[in-house]
């Protein structure tokens, strides 16, 4: 079942840009980070279309690895990624950006790794799938693409082009 089509996914990609936008006018003090892996295809696009709307240099963006700080580390195994931040969070705005809002464990992860960096003065999330009420963490999206009430039996299946040659999300039966 599709949640968010090819066709839907560029508007929600852009809308979500403005609403950084308006929140953050011109990115003052603000700086972008993907969460390794999956939200960076999320955040790569939506840096494309914030540097559409304000000058490039603007746009200060990183990514961020949290595999040794998840909680599910031993239980199952991860393939650590790399952390791209060539730059200080310190006093700044850090907008969070991941592909699905679950549990908010690992937003929680995410914030511990930030910490390893320095203290930002904010953080905000933004996310493309915010699935509710499944939460297990008190973590809530500052910026959201689509919400669904949650379908326990599905799983939400986000696809890249870059990643699996198409463009969408979808739900998936769990096995």
């Amino acid at each position: 079942m599709t949640l968010i089509s090819e066709q839907q996914l560029p508007s929600i990609v852009k809308r979500l840009a403005h609403q950084i936008l308006e929140t953050y006018p011109g990115l003052k003090n603000a700086v972008i980070v993907g969460l390794q892996p999956r939200g960076v295809y999320l955040s790569d696009r939506i840096v494309a279309a914030l540097q559409k709307e304000i000058p490039a240099e603007q746009v200060i963006y990183g990514k961020l690895d949290i595999t040794f700080y998840r909680d599910d580390i031993r239980r199952e195994l991860h393939l650590a990624t790399q952390t791209d931040l060539p730059f200080s969070i310190e006093g700044k705005t850090v907008i969070l950006i991941d592909d699905v809002l679950f549990t908010g464990r690992t937003i929680r992860a995410a914030l511990d790794a930030l910490l390893s960096f320095g203290r930002p003065s904010k953080v905000s999330l933004c996310v493309l799938v915010d699935r509710k009420p499944s939460r297990e963490l008190p973590i809530q999206p500052d910026f959201t693409g689509k919400e669904m009430v949650d379908e326990t039996p599905y799983k939400v299946k986000v696809r890249w082009q870059e990643n699996d040659g198409v463009d969408d999300v979808i739900l998936q039966v769990e096995a």
